[in-house]
């Protein structure tokens, strides 16, 4: 259905060129807008909506019915009679009826898009379905998902979308009040895979650069990988969800996030809370990591950050490699770990991402 402030700029526009008062009602002659007063409308307007007539002359007025898939959706009345007032009813009347239409169909396209991301719907239904809206199944498209921590200052939703309309056949929608996802159709074909990256790039780039532009702060966007044909949308759009939250855990300081590109964390993400805390507790012995001095943990990092690099690691913590030494001896002492060796190094490695995300999921509840 047409919303109520679109029917209005049309009637005032309307009215604006032909100096006529025009007013839509339901078919039950309750208004729904209108320019001005028209004697008896709601009257003439309801007993116009049971007769057989698809336009008639009443009291000095014009009425026009307006069908939307073949059930009567407004009446249009028009102030004045004759052949002039008959001629832009039918031109409102024509209009409405196509803004009806035109709003139906995207409407429509919307839940179509919105089920199929949340695989709502039957392999036949997905096809049969975008065959009647004119949606193309078998054009590469990946789901990119946008979200700002501070939604209640801009409208997200509204910013993706201005900034999708230079590409009309991408879909954009609001999943919830945080997240807004972008169904993105993409020009390069699957036999150009460096094309197809580029293109992505330059759209999460850009969306991430009209986000800053409109004041958003805390962004995340986060895209799954390239869905061939319509039917996996909804696997890619799992992805991108799958991207934030792994980035939301082990890469808070990343604005744009791949699904390609999560790596370990991906592994991580997948595992069952209780396998977590029994491999926590294998490694650690029961301690936890949060007893550690509070000089450890970003020493182990930024050991980790050089490649397990003694000397370097000293010169950028800005101590000496002696000191270096005896802290990765006391967390051998405490974890039976050597950190200088690389099995031992890759154990620590998952241990601390498994803490991170067990953290994560108490914190969030899940």
């Amino acid at each position: 259905m047409i919303s109520n402030q679109i029917l209005q700029a049309t009637l005032d526009g309307l009215k604006s060129i032909a100096r006529v008062d025009l007013a839509v009602t339901d078919p039950d002659g309750r208004v729904v807008v209108s320019t001005g007063e028209i004697k008896g409308l709601k009257n003439d307007a309801s007993d116009f909506a049971t007769s057989s007539a698809d336009s008639q002359e009443i009291k000095g007025n014009q009425y026009f019915k307006i069908y939307d898939d073949q059930a009567l959706e407004y009446i249009l009345a028009v102030a004045g009679a004759g052949e002039d007032v008959y001629t832009l009813g039918k031109m409102a009347a024509f209009q409405v009826q196509s803004l009806s239409v035109a709003y139906r169909e995207r409407f429509d396209k919307d839940n179509f898009f919105k089920n199929l991301l949340l695989d709502n719907l039957l392999l036949v239904d997905i096809y049969s379905r975008a065959r009647k809206l004119h949606v193309v199944s078998d054009v590469p498209r990946v789901v990119i998902l946008a979200e700002a921590s501070n939604t209640k200052d801009i409208n997200i939703l509204e910013t993706v979308r201005n900034f999708s309309a230079s590409r009309p056949r991408d879909f954009v929608t609001a999943v919830d009040e945080n997240d807004v996802v972008v169904v993105m159709e993409l020009e390069a074909s699957a036999d150009k895979p460096e094309m197809q990256d580029a293109e992505i790039d330059e759209a999460t780039n850009g969306l991430k650069e009209a986000l800053v532009r409109a004041g958003a702060v805390g962004i995340k966007i986060a895209f799954g990988s390239i869905a061939s044909e319509i039917k996996e949308v909804s696997r890619s759009y799992k992805e991108a969800k799958m991207a934030a939250d792994v980035g939301r855990i082990f890469f808070e300081d990343k604005e744009i996030i791949a699904y390609s590109g999560l790596g370990i964390g991906r592994l991580i993400y997948q595992l069952p809370i209780p396998l977590c805390r029994l491999f926590i507790k294998e490694i650690f012995d029961g301690k936890d990591i949060d007893d550690f001095d509070e000089e450890i943990l970003p020493t182990i990092d930024k050991f980790f950050e050089n490649s397990l690099n003694v000397s370097e690691t000293s010169r950028q913590l800005f101590i000496h490699r002696n000191t270096l030494v005896y802290r990765l001896d006391k967390i051998q002492k405490t974890t039976g770990l050597d950190l200088r060796v690389f099995d031992d190094a890759i154990t620590f490695k998952i241990a601390l991402m498994v803490v991170k995300y067990m953290k994560y999921m108490k914190k969030n509840e899940f």
